[in-house]
This record gives structure tokens, sequence and C-alpha cells, in this order.
């Protein structure tokens, strides 16, 4: 129990750290308006990859339309906080489009979640280009041309603190009893249906899981950067936040992180570089790929590490 306690203390010790330390660069100029839009992205592709890899990584159900569920997130979100030109209003929009994405994830995921392999990655790919087409010709979201003047409410406290919530949340359901249902699914679905487990259950209740995210990320995409129009939410868009989940690792909420994090620097790196980005970008991934292709992390979290050492050096001590 105490040993417990004091891994929670140190958690929660390193999240207040981190907070900390970047706020106080921020205030100070260390950190200026470029490098904190570079913050700002790689949190919100935190928050998508972790969601995405709760379908894809611990589920095993290829989804290729996270960013159709991102932008219901973003667009909800701004047409709120332009009428409620408030931090309660910005608050409310969030939430509000976050619920609106999984209500929506529920309505295609009872459908499209009985599909498999190729087959389901096709259904959420034309899914997201259903919604991308509902907002490029609604009247509400000013089509093609976007929306302008959305409110500006997220800074690095609102980030942070939904970043670090999400990370929380669907860590604790990964270990919770629905979590290993899910793996179980992942592992053997026809196994996990024999056990009495209700797989279409399961994945709707994921799928739902990962839209809610999704539409908190967009929320947040939204008020930060204060211009929307659909093209931002294209098939692109749902690869991006894909490879970073194969980047990291399939099933490790940690490897997620990480390469979120990695990328967002990488590309920050490559400003300056043009002309050979993307090249360079793409060299990157497939190097990364060829050396380690299940990930940067695999299937496993830092704690696993920890615990492999810690036992390793148990080890030499007999």
């Amino acid at each position: 129990m105490r040993a417990l306690t004091k891994k929670n203390l140190m958690i929660l010790g390193s999240i207040l750290l981190t907070f900390i330390i970047v706020q106080a660069l921020l205030l100070v100029g260390i950190l200026d308006s470029f490098h904190e839009i570079t913050i700002s992205t790689i949190c919100i592709n935190i928050i998508l990859a972790v969601s995405l890899n709760l379908v894809t990584g611990f589920t095993g159900q290829l989804s290729l339309g996270h960013a159709g569920f991102m932008s219901i997130g973003a667009y909800v979100c701004a047409l709120i906080s332009m009428r409620m030109m408030s931090t309660q209003g910005f608050l409310i929009g969030v939430l509000t489009g976050a619920l609106v994405a999984a209500f929506i994830g529920i309505l295609i995921g009872i459908p499209t979640l009985r599909l498999k392999g190729d087959y389901l990655a096709i259904a959420t790919l034309g899914m997201a280009e259903i919604i991308r087409v509902v907002f490029l010709n609604l009247e509400i979201t000013n089509g093609a041309a976007g929306l302008n003047g959305i409110p500006r409410f997220t800074n690095w406290l609102w980030l942070y603190f939904f970043t670090v919530t999400a990370v929380v949340l669907i860590n604790n359901f990964i270990k919770s009893s629905h979590g290993r249902a899910c793996i179980a699914i992942r592992e053997d679905e026809i196994a996990a249906e024999s056990m009495g487990i209700n797989t279409t259950k399961y994945k709707v209740i994921v799928f739902a899981i990962s839209a809610f995210f999704g539409g908190l990320a967009g929320g947040l995409y939204s008020s930060y950067f204060y211009f929307l129009k659909p093209d931002l939410f294209g098939f692109m868009k749902s690869v991006d936040i894909l490879v970073i989940v194969v980047l990291g690792g399939l099933g490790s909420v940690t490897g997620s992180i990480i390469a979120a994090i990695l990328l967002g620097l990488i590309t920050t790196f490559l400003q300056s570089f043009t002309a050979v980005r993307m090249i360079v970008y793409a060299v990157l991934l497939v190097l990364i790929m060829i050396f380690r292709p299940s990930g940067i992390m695999g299937s496993k979290e830092i704690n696993d590490l920890f615990k492999f050492r810690f036992g390793k050096k148990e080890e030499r001590i007999e």
C-alpha cells in the first residue's frame, strides 16, 4: 500500500512539476509564441493518439475516421464559444462537442463495428468523409470558407489539464475489467465471444470513448487556432494520427505520448528546411519502422521497463 501511495505521489509530483516548469518558461519568455504553438499541437496530438490507440491498439479495430470526430468537436465548440464569449462558454463548447462526437460515434459504431479488418477501415473512412462533406455544405459552418474569429480561450493550463485527464481516464479504463475485455477481443475475438464477452457492445463502448476524446481534442484545437475549414479534417489528418499510434506502439499509452512529442519536435525542427522537410520526415519514419517495426514502445508501458530493470537488478544481487 505504501509503495502504491509513493508511486502515485511521484506521478502527481512529476505532473505538477512539468506544468510549473513550462508555465515558468512561458512567463519569462524563454518559450515564445512559436514554441507555444508546438506545445499546443503536441498536447492535442497526444489526446488524439491515445484515444485512437484505445480502438486500434487495445481493441484491434482499424479506424481511419478519427479526424471526423475531431471535426465534430471543433465545429460544435467553435459555434458555442462564438455565441458565449467567455471561459464558461468555452468549457461548455468543449464538453458539448465531445459529447456530440461520442453520440455520433455510437450511431456509427453500432452498424460498422460488426465489420472486421479492411472493411471496418473503409467504413470509418467513409464516415469521416461524410462528416466533412456535411460541414462543407452547411450554412451555419460557413461552408468551404470556414469559420473565422473563433474566440481563443485554449491556453497551456487548459491544454495540460485536458491532456492529463484524457491520459489518466483512458489508462484507468484499460486497466479495468472492461479494458481487459477489449484486449481479449484484440487477441482473439472468437475466443472472447466463447467466454461470454459481448464483443459488439465493448467495441461500441470503446468507439464512443475514443470519439469523445477525439471531439475534446477538436474543441481545444478550434479555440486555440481560431480558424476552421472542412479541409483541415480530411483523410490525411486521420492518417497523421494513425502514424503517431503505430510509431509509438500499438497497445502502448506511453508510446503514443512519446511519439506525439517526438514527431512534434521533428516537425518543428524541419520548419527551416521547407524544400526537403517532407522527404526527411518520411525517411525518418521509414527508418524507425525498419529498425523498430513494433513501434518505439511496442506494447509495453514505461512502468514495465522499470519493473524489468528492477527484476534484473535483483537477480544480480542474489
